[in-house]
């Protein structure tokens, strides 16, 4: 299966915690086409699901819930589903059970969501290692698997802070390893967006101006 390359949208670099700036005039969707190239055939003609992959502080969780936001759709977060109905953290289900055990209670979830129309998906980071997930979310109807990608760098300065919440912040080595494995099945995705110089609005304008859906006024 081939890799979809890099979309670039030139704006310039801001931090996730700063306060926006005015945005310039959004290309239009013939520029931002030009600009990217799909693995695949492209956006379907009627999208009902987006999915977002990407590696931690990829910015999954905020650009999915401007996406949502702006289309009226639904909006969740995989993990946070996944912890509610087992009633423990993904860390302590990783613990007591295995990372299998885990995986297998992750696809189940996310083929049970590919059946939920109006629907913006984020994903935990490692969904798309289960080639079972990854194969589902290619193929599904009506489903957009779209990757945002964040260097290692912008990761590291983004999840500043929070190494008592992900461990594997303070193992480099191992960090740097998972990123690496990690990566050519993001880029599988039917689109990447390099997202280390967009804000999150930024970010979820070209989505929108890539797949050409309607925004409710």
């Amino acid at each position: 299966m081939s890799s979809g390359p890099t979309f670039k949208w030139p704006l310039s670099a801001e931090k996730p915690e700063m306060p926006e700036p005015q945005m310039p005039e959004r290309r239009s969707v013939e520029a931002v086409q030009s600009m990217a190239r799909i693995a695949g055939p492209g956006a379907p003609a009627t999208i009902r699901r987006i999915v977002l992959t990407g590696f931690m502080g990829a910015g999954k969780t905020t650009v999915g819930n401007l996406l949502a936001t702006r289309l009226a759709w639904s909006f969740v977060d995989a993990d946070e589903r996944i912890e509610a109905a087992a009633g423990a953290t993904i860390a302590q289900l990783f613990m007591d059970r295995g990372e299998p055990w885990f995986r297998q209670l992750e696809h189940e979830t996310i083929r049970q969501l590919m059946n939920a129309p109006s629907l913006v998906l984020a994903l935990g980071g490692g969904a798309i290692e289960d080639e079972r997930t990854l194969n589902l979310l290619l193929s599904s109807s009506g489903t957009q698997l779209i990757h945002l990608e964040a260097s290692l760098e912008t990761v590291l300065q983004r999840c500043c802070g929070t190494e008592s919440l992900r461990p594997i912040l303070q193992d480099k080595p191992n960090l740097e390893a998972r990123y690496t494995r990690r990566l050519p099945l993001y880029r599988q995705a039917h689109l990447t967006l390099a997202v280390d110089a967009l804000s999150p609005q930024a970010a979820a304008d070209a989505i929108l101006d890539h797949l050409e859906i309607s925004v409710p006024a």
